[in-house]
């Protein structure tokens, strides 16, 4: 199935062809497509209910039990914070890194470890390139680990080099 954001899109205020683009919103790197004429953004549907979901969960608070097991102390984690991060079965008997934040606050980290395969990258960069003062490239990068077909590199400004 092709995604419908990998065509072109025309803005609804001015007609112009909108860019492809990458914003961080709390940790989520939300694929937009951006109108560089009046800034009208265009957020991926997949991406901004994946966000909802997550502004949903993180307002809502759970109430937990708090049992003794062996010489320590286990915490259930409520199954719709584990369904979210859509990792269920295999979080199951999983390593997880816990740390004391503040007075009277734990923090849980569901990370893996950097080397698992499929853990994502994402990374957005701006080149540009000098030459006796004067620009030459001008361009920005972006780059997702989990879906490499979406690297690309937007060309924002390259000049003549006269020599």
């Amino acid at each position: 199935m092709v995604d419908i954001f990998e065509y072109p899109v025309l803005c609804n205020k001015c007609n112009k062809p909108m860019v492809n683009s990458l914003i961080s919103k709390n940790g989520f790197n939300l694929r937009i497509k951006k109108c560089d004429k009046c800034s009208e953004i265009l957020i991926h549907p997949e991406d901004r209910l994946e966000y909802e979901n997550f502004m949903r969960l993180k307002k809502k608070e759970f109430e937990v039990k708090m049992r003794m097991v062996g010489n320590s102390y286990a915490v259930s984690i409520p199954r719709e914070i584990v369904d979210f991060m859509k990792d269920q079965e295999r979080m199951v008997n999983d390593m997880v890194r816990l740390s004391f934040e503040d007075f009277g606050k734990v923090s849980l980290m569901f990370n893996r470890s950097e080397d698992e395969a499929d853990s994502r990258i994402v990374k957005a960069r701006e080149v540009k390139i000098i030459k006796n003062n004067k620009p030459i490239l001008h361009a920005r990068q972006f780059s997702d680990s989990a879906h490499p077909e979406r690297n690309r590199t937007q060309i924002i400004k390259k000049e003549k080099d006269e020599e």
